[in-house]
């Protein structure tokens, strides 16, 4: 795999990214996440990004604490991680104080549920975007570009219209998926092209 051509300088350095994503990215930091880190500073491919995304959403906790911890952790160690984490929590944290004393006084005006389902309409839109902008990296799964759009359009029938609980489809589709990759790359070993 290629590597990423920039690195964090320091933990300050990763403190303070994740700070700005944190701010940016405020309720859904997906697209801010990869524009950052893959477009911006180049501390990750595409493939990288992917990779990594996956695995963070697959780990329990926040998908984006969750990539933190292993880019602070990969270049910095435990003090990299540490420093990645507070830099994503600690500004959110205090915002979301407020935001919740403000709100409690505000919660039953038509505006403020108004603004919420906007909100919400950006967010679905913002991570719809990314995900298109990342089919390109599929080409380069093991699996196949089919196989992944097939399970992606399997999950989505599974979620979004059949309505069954994720907790199904995760193991379900989620364990046939790691079989498949599972036996393909094991298939890669055994024949390298």
């Amino acid at each position: 795999m290629v590597e990423a051509p920039n690195r964090p300088r320091s933990r300050a350095d990763l403190f303070w990214s994740f700070n700005w994503l944190a701010l940016q990215g405020f309720g859904g930091v997906l697209a801010v996440v990869q524009r950052e880190l893959v477009e911006k500073k180049r501390w990750m491919t595409p493939e990288q990004f992917v990779e990594d995304w996956a695995v963070a959403q697959i780990l329990p906790g926040p998908n984006v604490v969750n990539l933190s911890l292993m880019i602070g952790g990969r270049h910095f160690g435990l003090p990299g991680a540490l420093a990645a984490l507070a830099g994503m929590l600690a500004a959110p944290l205090v915002i979301v104080l407020l935001l919740a004393a403000l709100y409690g006084s505000v919660a039953d005006l038509p505006m403020a549920q108004g603004a919420l389902r906007g909100m919400g309409a950006v967010a679905a839109g913002l991570i719809t975007a990314t995900g298109i902008k990342l089919i390109a990296t599929l080409d380069k799964n093991a699996m196949g570009l089919a196989v992944c759009l097939g399970l992606a359009v399997l999950t989505f029938v599974a979620i979004a219209l059949l309505r069954w609980p994720l907790a199904w489809v995760l193991p379900g589709l989620g364990g046939a998926a790691c079989l498949w990759a599972y036996r393909v790359l094991g298939r890669l070993e055994e024949h390298p092209a």
